[in-house]
């Protein structure tokens, strides 16, 4: 395990714990989540090390590595994927019509590439997983790397886009900084991360499926990442809801909760997540940030 000494995000030292939250997905151990003093900002405080993390991924239940349809929740997810993967594709369409370069940071096993590659773009991914990483690379003829900062160091995207990865990565700041280079001066990227102020989160609390410990390792708002990538120099664009979030979300959290999903009750925490947002500064569980360079 390592230890976090400053927050990514303001660099301050001193911290309060938060919550503690359990792994339900692959070793059942507790993780402490804290809170910057100063900023406010959550992660989680200590985490497993680059070279230990990968344990923690070791589970055909982690949909997002796999292209598995067993169980309900992989059916259900695999049929929200199909109309989310059309949504993805008409937001890049919209953000530049014109077209051009597109790089999938985290792409699993491809099948956003493959719809956006459909659509007239050109596409590489960066994806650390053997396993997804072969399937994406079966699925389409595209350059898929393995690590982030090493790689695609003298090319540039019109658009990055980044789908629940985020929350993920170790060298957060460093990161940034990486994506902003690999820019076009007039590129976008796009990134989607939970929002631990949702309605599902506060009705969840250390059951909430999105803290996904250990494995996401920063805890979002819409105050910290904007913060965070304005330090950058990142300005945001706007700001879009992932509203079949909250339904799935609530139905991996009614699981944590009792052994056994309730979808009834699943459904009615999903849409009150949802309303509630409408007049909450849209506070959805998770949401979908576009920044532009400064």
């Amino acid at each position: 395990m390592e230890q976090i000494s400053n927050c990514p995000v303001c660099q301050n030292n001193t911290f309060e714990k938060y919550l503690e939250v359990k792994d339900y997905t692959v070793s059942n151990e507790n993780f402490q989540i804290v809170g910057c003093k100063s900023c406010g900002f959550k992660f989680t405080n200590p985490r497993p090390n680059s070279n230990e993390m990968g344990e923690y991924y070791k589970a055909e239940s982690y949909i997002s590595h796999t292209n598995t349809s067993k169980g309900l929740i992989a059916k259900i997810y695999h049929a929200v994927r199909k109309y989310t993967l059309k949504s993805k594709v008409n937001l890049i369409n919209r953000l530049c019509p014109q077209k051009g370069k597109l790089l999938d940071v985290g792409c699993g096993t491809g099948m956003f590439l493959n719809q956006a590659n459909e659509n007239g773009w050109k596409v590489s991914g960066i994806e650390p997983d053997s396993g997804a990483r072969q399937i994406a690379e079966k699925s389409i003829e595209a350059i898929i790397k393995t690590e982030i900062l090493s790689s695609f160091q003298n090319e540039q995207f019109n658009i990055i886009t980044m789908w629940h990865v985020l929350e993920h990565i170790h060298l957060l700041n460093e990161t940034i900084n990486w994506l902003k280079e690999r820019l076009y001066e007039d590129g976008l990227l796009i990134i989607a991360v939970p929002n631990h102020e949702s309605k599902d989160a506060e009705l969840y609390q250390e059951k909430w499926a999105a803290y996904d410990v250990p494995r996401h390792l920063y805890h979002f708002s819409q105050k910290s990442i904007t913060k965070l990538f304005s330090e950058k120099g990142f300005q945001l664009k706007e700001t879009l809801p992932m509203k079949f979030d909250s339904f799935y979300v609530s139905m991996l959290s009614t699981k944590y909760q009792t052994g056994k999903i309730n979808y009834f009750k699943a459904f009615i925490d999903g849409f009150r997540s949802n309303h509630n947002a409408k007049k909450n500064e849209g506070n959805y569980s998770s949401l979908i940030y576009v920044f532009k360079k400064n």
